[in-house]
Order: C-alpha cells, then sequence, then structure tokens
C-alpha cells in the first residue's frame, strides 16, 4: 500500500524541540521530493519545508528558518523535520506529502500523496 505516516507530534512547552518522522510504504521516498506542511485551526495550509530527491536540496519558509531542519535517511525510507525552539505560534498539525514536480520549492498544488498528519501543540 502506498502510503505516508506521519509521527512525533505532541505537546511541548515553548522553547522546546520535536521531532517530526514521515515514513512511506509502498515505494522509494528518495525518488520523490518531499514536503512537510501545516495547517492551524482557522488558516490556509502552509508548506513548511521541502527536500528535493537525489541532490536532497532544501528550502525552509522564513516563518522556521533557523529553527527547523529536514532531512532524509533512506535506509529507513523516512523524511524527518526536527523542530527547535518551538514557538506558540508553531501549533499545527503537521503533514507531509510528496511529489514528483520539476520544481523546486514545488507549488502546493503539485503534492499528490498525503499523510494523515500528527498534531503539535506548543503551550505552556
Amino acid at each position: 500500500q502506498v502510503q505516508l505516516v506521519e509521527s512525533g507530534g505532541g505537546l511541548v512547552q515553548p522553547g522546546g524541540s520535536l521531532r517530526l518522522s514521515c515514513a512511506a510504504s509502498g515505494f522509494t521516498l528518495d525518488y520523490y521530493t518531499i514536503g512537510w506542511f501545516r495547517q492551524a485551526p482557522g488558516k490556509e495550509r502552509e508548506g513548511v519545508s521541502y527536500i528535493s530527491s537525489s541532490h536532497g536540496n532544501t528550502f525552509y519558509a522564513d516563518s522556521v528558518k533557523g529553527r527547523f531542519t529536514i532531512s532524509r535517511d533512506n535506509a529507513k525510507n523516512t523524511v524527518y523535520l526536527q523542530m527547535n525552539r518551538l514557538k506558540p505560534e508553531d501549533t499545527a498539525v503537521y503533514y507531509c506529502a510528496r511529489t514528483s514536480s520539476r520544481w523546486f520549492p514545488p507549488p502546493t498544488a503539485d503534492f499528490v500523496l498525503w499523510g494523515q498528519g500528527t498534531q503539535v501543540t506548543v503551550s505552556s
């Protein structure tokens, strides 16, 4: 079964860290560009970070640059999002998704396989 499964979300205090995982099954994750997105209540889905296939180029939204790091482990067929110095405004459901888009960073509409999401809550 071709799918993406996110994990690693939870409740963390401001300034804390979490590492999200995006595990792929049914396909080789390294062949695709993988993106992390988030959606807070009442807000549009936002692209947070992307990692390209082959060369592993990375992109970060300005809101997370310097705090979040995206990486991939091809042996585990998994992409990670390390989130440090978390802020309350980082609270959202986080999704990973894949695309074969030739563009980088890809437009959101080019992502065609999505995971179910994992909740991240930053609160004291």
